[in-house]
């Protein structure tokens, strides 16, 4: 098959572009920068050059294909430059579903996630739930936003089927949980807030997910990649306790919550790092939980126990075997 694809020079769309190779698939990935796409030129992949916001690239990225995956996404909690989340997340959803209804592309994966349901409370909800209060990031509302976009196109004709994934995790994850997790296997005690929740799902069983949704997936409908749950806390502790490190400093839910009020107060002044912003506080207390049956059932998907990811992360880190 031809498949084309946004986001593969990304943490997960790199994977689903591995999976696809590997399944002796021809790739075409649309990329901004060549250069730092010649991994994937080197195996075989087909470099479109282009932004999502070209039209030019994306009719040329979407003509004669049998599916596209839409991964590409703007990812930073605590980010004030909101507008990136826009143009990315919202704008760029648009015209690539819109590339892909010009060129009649049969069928389309987009990806999406369990945080367009924002906080559920410590709740864990199947895909029939759609959350309609205020967001606690740019990034949840955005995505939100583009998750009603593909929606649209698909109630227009479109074939769309949509993936929710979780905290997405393995070797060379560049986002801020992965630079955590990075540094309790190397030794380090970054402090990090006790409470929240996330459904953790290790890199390569999402790329196979959104594989599956291709070959299996019902247009229209959405399915949750998610993984088992724990706090980031209970992630990272178990993280270094592979790797035989001391693990995370926790801070209590009540300072979490004193110090997110003072770093709203603070940041509407100045900018501060990405870790401390208001944002990110108020995220790391809340819970992005959903209910996997669906894919498992309709897509047969299934995602490896957390002690199992993180040995392979903390053996990828390390670079030799975990434990003793």
């Amino acid at each position: 098959m031809r498949y084309a694809i946004t986001g593969a020079t990304g943490f997960v769309g790199g994977a689903v572009a591995g999976r696809l190779l590997g399944a002796g698939h021809e790739v075409f990935a649309l990329v901004r920068r060549p250069e730092r796409a010649g991994s994937l030129a080197e195996r075989g992949v087909t470099l479109v050059v282009g932004d999502l916001d070209d039209h030019h690239a994306l009719n040329a990225l979407c003509g004669e294909r049998d599916g596209l995956f839409h991964v590409a996404g703007w990812y930073r909690v605590g980010d004030r430059d909101w507008a990136a989340g826009e143009r990315v997340n919202v704008d760029g959803t648009r015209n690539v579903l819109g590339a892909a209804r010009r060129a009649g592309t049969p069928r389309v994966v987009y990806t999406s996630t369990l945080a367009v349901n924002s906080d559920t409370g410590g709740r864990t909800f199947d895909e029939r739930y759609r959350f309609t209060g205020r967001h606690l990031s740019v990034y949840d509302e955005t995505k939100a936003r583009a998750h009603d976009i593909a929606k649209r196109f698909d109630d227009e004709g479109l074939p769309v089927v949509t993936v929710m994934p979780g905290l997405v995790y393995g070797p060379d994850d560049t986002s801020q949980t992965g630079a955590l997790l990075r540094r309790v296997i190397e030794g380090s005690r970054p402090m990090v807030a006790g409470g929240g929740g996330n459904c953790w799902g290790y890199v390569d069983d999402i790329a196979a997910g959104h594989v599956l949704a291709m070959e299996r997936g019902v247009p229209g409908e959405s399915y949750m990649l998610a993984g088992p749950e724990a706090t980031l806390a209970e992630g990272l502790r178990m993280a270094a306790e592979i790797a035989g490190t001391k693990g995370p400093i926790i801070i209590p839910t009540g300072a979490v919550r004193a110090l997110g009020v003072t770093a709203a107060a603070i940041g509407r002044l100045v900018p501060l790092p990405q870790l401390y912003a208001a944002e990110t506080l108020r995220e790391s207390l809340a819970t992005y939980l959903g209910d996997p049956r669906r894919a498992q059932i309709e897509l047969g998907w299934s995602c490896r126990p957390m002690r199992e990811g993180l040995t392979a992360l903390v053996e990828s880190v390390l670079g030799s075997p975990a434990g003793p």
